[in-house]
């Protein structure tokens, strides 16, 4: 695996920060700040997940050829993921640790998507180097929001 350009790798690993800063406010911050802190450590990844979505509709759109049908599937998958973890927020339910935990495994489960993009040379050489640590770290920190709630 080749290192990503340094740009988007500063970048990408500053995108840990907002989910680390909410856990540690869950974790260590005064108790006014929990459900705050709570509602963050959800939002964030769902978006996340969904910006992942769109990175992968990306990737599929730039190819001359017709690409793997297989992608636009899993392009619109994450959307429809983060968006059926709001529904028990919406409506009273069994919020936040099972939206929590779906959010997390679902981020850990898009290494495969990336690594078959990789695999079948529709990602950049570097994607790998740069998707693996940003995924697991997300989507490890998020088990851990849904461990503290």
């Amino acid at each position: 695996m080749s290192r990503p350009p340094a740009l988007p790798g500063t970048l990408g690993y500053a995108g840990l920060l907002p989910q680390a800063a909410a856990v540690a406010a869950m974790a260590f911050g005064p108790a006014a700040w929990h459900f705050s802190a709570l509602s963050l450590a959800y939002a964030y990844p769902a978006l996340i997940l969904s910006f992942l979505g769109g990175l992968w509709w990306g990737l599929a759109a730039r190819q001359t050829s017709a690409p793997p049908a297989w992608i636009w599937l899993a392009a619109i998958a994450p959307s429809l993921i983060a968006l059926a973890t709001a529904v028990p927020w919406a409506i009273g339910a069994g919020w936040p640790v099972p939206s929590l935990l779906l959010l997390g495994l679902s981020l850990l489960a898009s290494l495969l998507v990336d690594h078959r993009l990789t695999a079948q040379g529709l990602a950049p050489a570097w994607w790998m180097s740069l998707r693996t640590p940003l995924s697991a770290g997300l989507g490890l920190l998020t088990l851990v929001a849904a461990a503290i709630a």
